[in-house]
Order: C-alpha cells, then structure tokens, then sequence
C-alpha cells in the first residue's frame, strides 16, 4: 500500500471515529423516535423536525429534510415507522450529493497558481492556528514546499502559537513583533515566498482587534496589500468555524461571508461533539463549500471534505 493510500485509508477510520458521538446521538434518538410507532403522521414529522433542529441541522435545512420526506411518503403510500428510519438517511444523503460542489482539490493535486496564497480568517478559539499547522503538514507531506506568515499580530500568542506549529509541520514562518501591521506581514511572507520560489503560502489573520478599527476592513487591507506582491492573491480565504459551538457557527458563517470573499469553510473539533449535524446544514445552506474538516488532535486529522465518504460514516453504512 502506498503512502498516500495508507492516508487516505487512515482518513476514512479517524472520520468513522470523530463522528462517533454525532452517529450515536443522532441515530439513538432516531430509533427512539420510531420506536413502537405503526404509521408516518403528523406526529412523527413534527417530532423529526424537532429532533433535526436539537441535532444542529439548522432550521432551513431540517424543513427542506422534512418536505423530502414527506414526498418520499407519499410517494411511496405505505410507509411504516420501520422504514422511516431508512428514508430519513436517504435523504439526508440525497440532500447533501444533489447538486454538490466537486470534492476538493487532493494535496498532492497540481496548484493553479504559485505561489498559492491561502488567507485563513474565522473569530478566535475556533482552532484557526491548528488548523494552518495542519493545512500546512498536508500540503508538506504532498511534496509542496510550504511558508506561513504570522499577520495575527494583535495577540503576542497567536504568534507563539503558530510557531509551535509551524515547527510541528516542519515549514519556515515569518513573523514580526507583537502589534506589528499585519498587511506588512503578510506583504513580506508573499515577498519571501516568490524569492524562495515556495509552492504554499498561508496567511494566519486576526479573530479580533484591540484597536476602534473593524476587523473586516483590516482583512480587507491585508488582501489589498497581497494582491499587489502576487497577481490574484489570496487564491483561497478560508474561514474556520468550531463545529462544537452548533448554530453559533452558522451565525459566524452568515456575519464573515457578508463581509470577506470566503472561497470556504473549515469545521473543526467535529470529533469532540455531538453537533456534527451543523455540517449538514452549514453544507446544505451555504453556496461556499465546506473544504476541510477536523477530527482530531493530531497533526495529520485535518482532511478533505467528502460528503459522500461524511454521509456513510455518519450514518454507518455505504451508499449504493
């Protein structure tokens, strides 16, 4: 088996077990739902849209489940209780695979641009800084030569933060001193990156600012100013969400893409919360695609998302 497979094969265990206690909580409640129950009435969808809602599926995509459902039953006339639970996860699948965005670019894939320049954004503690250190291995273990610049100046541990990681993924960082401009920081890691000739460049930004000025328009600069060093950069904004805080990600999701030109979304921590339904949502409800995921605390549990291989370990089963 080569490296990659081995990868890709370790990729579909560390998925299967970080949404083991979404799985659990999601299909337990499931089964209790239809339990001792011999038609599909009223009942039972308004007890399915309230069991999607408290999964953090989101209130616009639980009615779009709902009104497949119904249709399927319908359609179908003589559904029993015993089917539902199949259906249920039919659609979701259905509902997730109908008109998906093509699965992300693997690593090892050839860049459209070099260097490609990847501005990372999202408010803190939402595992922003480990998910460029991850980011950052992936692309190294791909054989793409990686740097990443350190433009989170507002807050001295973001800095040391990134440079533990940094060194954790075995690629260069440059970095400034605390309360440093971040677009001069982030104008001089494009600048080392051309004369490095490096295939990668990730941009770390700010969740917050101590100063009266807006973070939007702080990241708007730091755009401006990479723009000018590389023709089209950043090539990627990719804004990361804790998928463990549930509806609070959506609202994040909705307030960034309002303001930043997010190219896609990042969900971490999915392995230590039962609220992995929100990347049903957030998938179904939101035309940027969801990227990656996190589903672990290791380096290498940053992987593509894959919405068919997500929907068979959610469910625990293999799509036909």
């Amino acid at each position: 088996m080569g490296f990659f497979d081995r990868f890709r094969k370790r990729d579909k265990e560390r998925l299967e077990e970080g949404l083991e206690k979404t799985r659990t909580s999601l299909l337990g409640k499931l089964d209790r739902l239809i339990r001792g129950k011999d038609q599909v009435d009223d009942e039972v969808l308004d007890q399915l849209e309230e069991l999607l809602i408290t999964s953090d599926v989101g209130v616009k995509t639980t009615l779009e489940i709902i009104r497949r459902v119904e249709e399927r039953v319908a359609r179908d006339k003589y559904v029993s209780t015993s089917e539902l639970n199949a259906i249920i996860r039919d659609e979701i699948a259905q509902l997730l695979l109908d008109h998906a965005p093509e699965r992300p670019a693997d690593f090892d894939a050839p860049l459209p641009h070099k260097p490609y320049v990847i501005m990372v954004v999202g408010v803190n503690g939402v595992g922003k800084t480990t998910t460029i250190g991850k980011l950052a291995y992936r692309y190294r273990e791909a054989g793409k030569s990686v740097l990443l610049g350190a433009a989170d100046t507002f807050r001295a541990a973001a800095i040391e933060q990134l440079e533990i990681w940094a060194e954790r993924a075995g690629v260069p960082l440059i970095k400034q001193h605390p309360g440093a401009d971040p677009a001069a920081v982030a104008f001089d890691t494009l600048a080392a990156a051309r004369s490095r000739d490096v295939d990668v460049v990730i941009i770390d930004t700010a969740g917050r600012l101590h100063t009266k000025g807006g973070l939007m328009e702080e990241l708007a600069k730091i755009r401006r100013v990479m723009g000018r060093q590389v023709e089209g950069a950043p090539h990627e904004v990719l804004l990361v969400l804790d998928a463990s805080t549930g509806q609070n990600a959506i609202r994040q999701a909705e307030e960034f893409t309002k303001s930043v030109e997010v190219t896609g979304l990042v969900l971490t921590k999915l392995d230590g919360t039962a609220k992995g339904g929100i990347v049903i949502g957030i998938s179904n409800e939101f035309k940027i695609p969801v990227k990656y995921i996190g589903v672990g605390e290791k380096i290498e549990d940053l992987q593509i998302f894959d919405r068919r291989a997500f929907v068979e370990a959610l469910f625990g089963k293999e799509l036909v």
